[in-house]
């Protein structure tokens, strides 16, 4: 039996690793701020918006017809940090209540907690019919307009977020290198996407086949004007793969990033490029 193959499409690969990120998921304008475990679809969109220059409201209809698959390399592990609002103000000067009026003296300081993802590496690989809009946004994630953050502006990359531009990205998204240990002690990696994960090699110890819809999430992004930011729901699809043993490659570090150069070489990522 011929095993399954991605099916061959033009797009983006973007590594998306830093120290800290966060991915909003939940939370609007509240002092406890969220994070989900993956890199959200509005999250993604706004950080091309940002390498392109647009601003909060502006129309992105052609950002929006992009589709979004994603690779948990290292899932991190979540943080949680206080932060204080106010302190060390009068009470005429600190936050304002929802009613416009000031605090009292003893509650002039707002306290609340943001979660962020420590540690954690994600690949997305972004596809597209329409190679113009990749064009626009390879070109403009190679020289973004305002700098790139990982869903918090204090959330900056370690290193460059576009890594390829290929006329088959979903296949060159299962070839990367793994920053993970060896395949005997590794446990199978995960993929999330906008739409079934069919195409994904089957192992029967895989609890998640990807075919049908694990959850739904709100992060479709409606209208990002602020003050009237709107978010529709979709269904992610969840799917467990795992990868050959030549793939691993030990733990982040010179052995990865080594075998990463040498798997992207010698790809360009502008102009789009035919495979070999």
């Amino acid at each position: 039996m011929t095993a399954p193959q991605p099916p061959r499409e033009p797009g983006l690969l973007l590594r998306l690793a830093a120290p800290l990120q966060s991915w909003g998921e939940r939370s609007h304008f509240t002092t406890e701020r969220d994070t989900a475990a993956f890199p959200t679809r509005s999250g993604v969109l706004g950080l091309l918006s940002c390498a392109l220059g647009r601003y909060r409201g502006q129309d992105n209809g052609d950002l929006r017809r992009l589709r979004l698959t994603v690779r948990v390399d290292r899932p991190g592990y979540v943080l949680r940090d206080l932060h204080t609002v106010g302190g060390g103000l009068a009470p005429k000067d600190t936050v304002r209540t929802a009613k416009g009026g000031t605090r009292g003296e003893n509650r002039s300081t707002v306290y609340g907690h943001r979660l962020y993802l420590a540690d954690a590496a994600f690949v997305c690989a972004l596809s597209c019919t329409d190679v113009a809009v990749l064009d626009r946004c390879a070109e403009a994630l190679m020289s973004p307009r305002w700098p790139l953050y990982l869903g918090r502006r204090g959330c900056p990359p370690e290193g460059p977020v576009l890594l390829d531009q290929s006329s088959d990205v979903l296949g060159r998204l299962l070839g990367l290198p793994l920053p993970a240990q060896a395949p005997g002690s590794a446990p199978a990696v995960t993929l999330l996407a906008d739409r079934p994960l069919d195409w994904l090699p089957r192992h029967p110890e895989d609890p998640d086949d990807g075919t049908r819809p694990s959850s739904e999430v709100q992060d479709e992004p409606v209208d990002t004007a602020p003050h009237r930011r709107t978010f529709r729901t979709r269904r992610l699809y969840r799917g467990s793969w795992r990868p050959p043993g030549h793939q691993y490659t030990g733990a982040l570090g010179t052995a990865y990033l080594t075998a990463l150069a040498s798997y992207l070489s010698p790809s360009t990522v502008l102009p789009p490029r035919a495979d070999t």
